[in-house]
């Protein structure tokens, strides 16, 4: 009737696509950006990134980074390289 090479093969594809399907989804939510939905980043961790950068202490600034949003030491070099203070006020 049903072969049992066809039901092993159909099984394994279904293991291999759910497998796939898994790793994707934790890829995605592990993403840096999901971390900094909904405010993420406080004005207080920006002031405190922003002076350890400018005091020559860029990797305190990436951990401190790390530590308050969770991201991936990557995503938070990235970050902290794109800060700049804000121009003065007139």
């Amino acid at each position: 009737m049903s072969d049992p090479l066809l039901i092993l093969a159909v099984t394994i594809l279904a293991a291999i696509i759910a497998i796939a399907l898994i790793i994707w989804a934790v890829r995605i939510a592990q993403r840096p950006r999901n971390a900094l939905l909904h405010g993420g980043l406080s004005p207080e961790l920006l002031t405190r990134a922003l002076e350890l950068k400018a005091t020559d202490q860029f990797d305190q600034a990436v951990f401190l980074v790390r530590g308050e949003t969770g991201l991936s030491h990557r995503a938070a070099t990235r970050l902290v390289r794109k800060l700049r203070p804000a121009p003065p006020a007139l």
